[in-house]
């Protein structure tokens, strides 16, 4: 395969849409482009023309790495100049690492992803886990994504948190301390949908009295984020068209356009390939806000996410009604992460705010969640009450751990009292740490 592309010039965003089921993204000097890339062989990456991969860039060597694409996904470093890194670990001289899609790979200051299609039927790598500090592949393709001015579509179940991402990239990018304008397509009627996305002029229609610039305008040098876009009707999909075409904006009853500079991002729920397949989404509408794809996967894939997002809504929810320090006790903690959450984040960023409105006190318990979320379906498959008790006495042995042993400090740890301590160690027929002698 042979690819023209570079990234020496002014920062524009130039796109090569592939049609295979899998492309190479490179990213340098605040551009993007994607590739095309074959079911398998070997792709040569470098600044020479006669790379099938061709990126004109000074710290890229003429041939600088190899991508393996089958039997399996790896990158081969072929001597080059300024190094290979993946994962930030240097690579040796024609040293083999296998990779993951959407694991960064860094030929001197470019950075390349494989990303496969995006299948809404397979799991994906997770977003990264708040306790853990540590960046997986979701989260390295959104920052550097962030810094382009490329397209963005983020796919997922509703409630997983498409919005939330929608916001990290706009606060990565260049256009942070510009406005960031959240339009949720499906809740604004097709009535005025338009006036509200482009504007209008004074008498343009009934009961326009006044000039009105419309959202898209309002966004100027900032960032448009189209949440469910798949809900667009087919009018105006083709005005939605032109504006990323021409990036101007026709206000309803306007006699000329004008300019805008903003970047878009965009999320649905729905499949939207399958979408244009059935003639409901327009393919050159579908093409232009696919530029990257990311998949936000559903809370159930996320477990390790569930107590942090927890505590944190606790808390949250806590402030607000002026119970500030409001926490979770362990055994409340165990019964969330043994759940499925079908709802995703936003089922349980409610179920916890309810419960915290119920809860007596700063620690909120199970008894202030709903009686039958123990009767619901459990992540992992395993018996929710089993689940739920291995969480638990996990976490007492680590508090237990933590404070030396002492149970009014382990209590302390956990969110409860002593006496609460002693039922859960007699609970699990666990031995009570004995004082010391004096």
């Amino acid at each position: 395969m042979t690819a023209a592309g570079g990234c020496d010039g002014p920062r524009t965003e130039t796109v090569v849409r592939p049609a295979a089921d899998r492309r190479l993204l490179v990213l340098c000097d605040g551009s993007l482009q994607a590739h095309a890339l074959p079911a398998n062989g070997e792709v040569q990456i470098g600044r020479s023309s006669e790379a099938d991969v061709h990126v004109d860039h000074p710290s890229v060597s003429r041939i600088h790495a190899v991508l393996s694409l089958s039997p399996t996904l790896a990158v081969r470093d072929r001597s080059s100049h300024n190094g290979t890194r993946v994962g930030g670990q240097l690579l040796r001289a024609d040293e083999v690492r296998a990779i993951a899609p959407g694991e960064a790979i860094e030929l001197g200051s470019v950075t390349l992803i494989v990303q496969d299609r995006v299948d809404e039927s397979a799991p994906a790598a997770s977003t990264s886990t708040p306790s853990s500090g540590k960046l997986d592949s979701i989260d390295v393709a959104a920052e550097r994504i962030a810094r382009t001015s490329i397209t963005v579509l983020i796919l997922g179940e509703t409630g997983a948190g498409k919005e939330v991402l929608a916001e990290r990239l706009h606060a990565l990018s260049p256009r942070a301390a510009e406005p960031l304008i959240k339009i949720h397509c499906a809740a604004l009627p097709e009535s005025l949908i338009e006036s509200e996305l482009f504007g209008h002029e004074k008498g343009a229609f009934t009961g326009a009295d006044t000039t009105k610039p419309g959202r898209l305008e309002s966004a100027h040098r900032g960032t448009v984020f189209l949440d469910e876009i798949g809900e667009l009707a087919p009018a105006i999909q083709v005005k939605l068209l032109r504006v990323l075409e021409e990036r101007a904006v026709w206000r309803v009853g306007a006699l000329a356009a004008r300019p805008i500079d903003v970047r878009f991002l965009a999320a649905t729920n729905r499949d939207l390939e399958a979408e244009v397949a059935a003639g409901r989404f327009r393919a050159d509408l579908y093409f232009r806000i696919a530029g990257a794809s990311l998949r936000v996967p559903p809370l159930r894939e996320r477990v390790n996410e569930i107590a942090p997002l927890a505590m944190q809504f606790a808390r949250e929810a806590g402030e607000r009604l002026g119970r500030p320090n409001t926490t979770l006790d362990p055994r409340a903690l165990a019964l969330l992460r043994a759940y499925a959450f079908p709802g995703n984040v936003r089922e349980l960023r409610n179920l916890v705010e309810r419960a915290v409105a119920l809860a007596d006190g700063p620690s909120v318990t199970v008894e202030s969640f709903p009686p039958e979320l123990a009767a619901r379906p459990a992540a992992a498959g395993a018996p929710l009450s089993s689940a739920v008790d291995d969480f638990e006495r996990k976490q007492v042995v680590e508090a237990l751990a933590q404070a030396g042993g002492n149970q009014s400090r382990a209590a302390a740890l956990l969110g409860i009292s002593r006496r609460a301590l002693v039922t859960r160690l007699s609970r699990y027929g666990m031995t009570r740490p004995r004082k010391r002698a004096r």
